[in-house]
């Protein structure tokens, strides 16, 4: 039965040249052609030497045992006794390890990545012929069967400590440069995970690539994706991402995640299995173990890295996204202070100037102060100061020849060109990359000479001048095919926005910043949690669906916690914007002020004017709107001691401060459906953002508990369906009966007064 709350009245790359495939029959192909499994040659399992073995072997707190009677029937299964579980097993007389020769293709445009491969040998057949075990290793050695060929392989299982167990398959000729990993899964197993993804919470029955890229524009939203793939190859996919990770946890609680940095692909079309396949010679990875899903991303992030808490003065108040020089900031910081708006601080982006391109306002990527359109800057930043607001700006990895813009006092790109910094092209000239009407070099951060000139950059251009921090942009568009100083980019491309983000955080820990220093970042992969300060979503469109606007910000915001992303948010109103005669998307006034409501439920609560702000509705817009933006920031800082508890939390174990339900009630099947029609901050605050126009109210489920509705007070014992009334002002938000929070919230229900709503939607 569905319940209804009566409304309460408002208140408020490439290996070698391609070589002609030898003519291996097509089934057998199938697999790694396709990413499926071949319907009819799946390969076996053999033995030649290697005794069945009769029992288990313990490794520490594992339990490593072959189930069957036979190697015809063998199952090679992880299991933990003490907590009853199974971790991970093979398939009974299949074999798990396989391997090929293949050669990649790379298609790239505009920093979006599309990789496919031709297969000229495939090892299908996998055959054991040792077995050795030690206290804290376990060791499978064999061959692997191709066609008139065969090659040796390991199969490793190290204990790293109780809920860690390091994994590899090596096959020993690196001519045979695909491996792939094949292991169970049951039917009705649910798996999430892999970063931060935009589109589905559960990955069951699809094929997802372990790839950073560009997201792209729509991801399948029409007709937007197909014109801008169309016009410009940008569009986008389903997958396509900014911070892919190779880890997943399922709702059996298994969980596991791949050390490599290469490409890789998890296979889990076929619902009794999971197919990983990496662009290597060697997979490695982990296996974790733990009783809950909170403790499954405690383990993944002792070994990936944990986030460090964020300053304090990050929690208290907005962080004004604007654009327009000295006197337009002043003007709007004096509305704010009006309205008693809790301002954290300001985030000028256009500090190094503007251009306008064919994509809209665009910044100057030469990482000076513009003073011509930031006059008496040093005021500025002092006036600011005084009121406890800090100064934030923008940075990215790229450089631009500056020689036409007519202020510029450095020429960086010149300087890191000269110095030999940039990411080469073959010939060794600057490998200059597309962005829309202009390209751009890129830095090469394995050479440890163009790390410090860039971080001395950062101290005498941005900390000097009174900066607090800065958003570290981009990351995702290290080309396949570049040369670089120190590795292989097409083994490093996965990898190179964890060097940015370790370049960003060596510059705040040097200077006078740092752990009061901040940056914030969207592109990411496995290690990024261990050196980015924060991360915030990317460029969602300003748009209402699933596939690239605010639905699809809440999903990436839930996915990326589970693999560590503990400190997430998105940009209030989104961001990527089209004004053009035959396809328009404008940021509405009725979209912004949701947005605002779901922000004020995240870790940060940050603006951004998105890139054509004369096109889009802002919260300086008219004075209404202002004073719903101060309302929001208010309510946001309302709840920080809850915030700095989750905070500390993020950093001692990994946990994220929004969560999906399954991380709380991994039992539940009905929370396992959810992409983002609902959300946990923490565990005793349940949101439902109203996300899609002319809503007024939301359908709740409420798991199980005592929980408080904010605005009426009255309780729900779950599991419970509600529809709940949720006029702007108001979303569904719950809290769990008894928990600080609420208490936290209530004061500010009682002591604060909502603004009436009025001007257009």
């Amino acid at each position: 039965m569905t319940t209804r709350i009566p409304q309460r009245r408002r208140s408020s790359a490439t290996s070698s040249p391609p070589t002609r495939p030898k003519l291996y029959p097509l089934l057998a192909l199938l697999p790694f052609l396709i990413g499926a499994p071949a319907c009819g040659r799946e390969g076996r399992l053999t033995a030649s030497g290697a005794e069945f073995p009769p029992a288990p072997i313990a490794l520490g707190r594992w339990s490593i045992r072959w189930a069957g009677s036979t190697w015809n029937d063998a199952a090679l299964t992880i299991t933990q006794p003490s907590r009853n579980q199974t971790l991970w097993h093979t398939l009974p007389g299949r074999p798990f390890v396989t391997a090929a020769k293949a050669t990649g293709r790379v298609r790239e445009q505009r920093s979006l990545f599309t990789l496919d491969q031709a297969v000229h040998e495939l090892c299908l057949d996998q055959a054991i012929q040792a077995i050795r075990a030690t206290a804290q290793e376990y060791q499978i050695l064999g061959v692997l069967h191709c066609p008139g060929n065969s090659v040796g392989y390991s199969f490793t299982l190290t204990v790293r400590d109780d809920n860690v167990l390091a994994i590899e398959a090596r096959i020993q000729n690196p001519a045979y440069n695909r491996v792939r990993l094949s292991f169970a899964s049951e039917p009705d197993e649910r798996i999430f995970g892999f970063g931060e993804q935009f589109t589905y919470f559960d990955f069951k029955g699809h094929r997802v690539p372990i790839v950073v890229s560009e997201q792209g524009i729509g991801r399948g939203a029409q007709p937007v994706t197909a014109v801008l793939d169309l016009i410009a190859g940008a569009g986008g996919s389903w997958h396509t991402t900014y911070a892919p990770v190779p880890h997943y946890i399922t709702s059996k609680l298994r969980s596991l995640a791949l050390n490599n940095t290469e490409y890789a692909t998890f296979d889990l079309r076929n619902p009794e299995r999971v197919d990983v396949e990496v662009w290597s010679s060697s997979l490695r990875g982990h296996l974790y173990a733990g009783a809950t899903p909170l403790e499954l991303i405690a383990a993944h992030t002792s070994v990936a890295g944990r986030m460090r808490a964020l300053p304090s003065w990050v929690l208290k108040g907005a962080i004004v996204g604007m654009q327009g020089g000295t006197t337009a900031v002043r003007q709007v910081w004096e509305q704010l202070k009006e309205r008693h708006t809790p301002v954290a601080a300001f985030w000028l982006q256009d500090w190094v100037g503007q251009r306008t391109t064919a994509f809209g306002k665009q910044l100057w990527w030469n990482w000076e102060l513009d003073r011509d359109r930031y006059p008496e800057w040093e005021a500025l930043v002092a006036d600011l100061s005084g009121d406890g607001i800090r100064m934030l700006t923008y940075l990215n990895p790229f450089l631009v020849d500056v020689a036409e813009k007519p202020n510029h006092r450095q020429n960086l790109f010149r300087e890191a060109a000269h110095a030999g910094f940039l990411v080469r092209q073959r010939d060794g000239q600057p490998y200059l990359i597309k962005n829309t009407t202009f390209s751009a070099g890129l830095l090469d951060w394995t050479q440890p000479a163009a790390r410090e000139w860039f971080i001395d950059v950062v101290q005498q251009n941005l900390v000097a001048i009174g900066i607090s921090g800065w958003m570290a942009d981009f990351g995702e568009g290290l080309p396949f095919d570049a040369q670089l100083a120190n590795g292989d980019a097409s083994a490093l491309h996965n990898q190179y926005p964890v060097l940015w983000a370790e370049v960003n955080l060596d510059a705040l820990d040097r200077s006078a910043l740092g752990n009061e220093g901040l940056f914030f970042m969207r592109s990411g992969f496995t290690q990024s949690p261990r050196f980015a300060t924060l991360f915030w979503l990317g460029d969602q469109m300003v748009t209402w669906d699933s596939h690239d606007g605010i639905k699809s910000a809440v999903t990436g915001l839930l996915s990326s916690g589970l693999s560590g992303f503990a400190f997430n948010h998105g940009d209030i109103g989104g961001y990527t914007t089209i004004d053009r005669p035959l396809l328009r998307y404008r940021r509405s006034r009725e979209l912004l002020l949701r947005w605002l409501e779901l922000a004020a439920f995240q870790v940060v609560f940050r603006t951004h004017e998105g890139n054509l702000p004369e096109a889009n509705h802002q919260f300086y817009s008219d004075p209404n709107t202002l004073d719903w933006f101060a309302y929001f920031a208010r309510l946001f800082a309302s709840w920080q001691q809850y915030r700095e508890r989750l905070v500390r939390e993020a950093a001692e174990r990994g946990s994220p401060v929004v969560r999906h339900l399954f991380l709380h009630y991994p039992e539940d099947p009905r929370v396992r459906k959810i992409t983002f029609q609902e959300f946990l901050v923490g565990p005793d605050l349940l949101v439902a953002p109203v996300l899609d126009p002319g809503q007024e109210e939301v359908p709740v489920y409420l798991p199980a508990g005592s929980w408080i509705h904010l605005w009426s007070g009255v309780t729900h014992v779950g599991p419970k369906d509600l529809v709940v009334p949720a006029p702007i002002g108001q979303p569904a938000v719950f809290f769990r009966e008894g928990s600080p929070v609420g208490t936290e919230l209530q004061a500010f229900v009682r002591n604060d007064r909502a603004p009436h709503t009025s001007g257009p939607r």
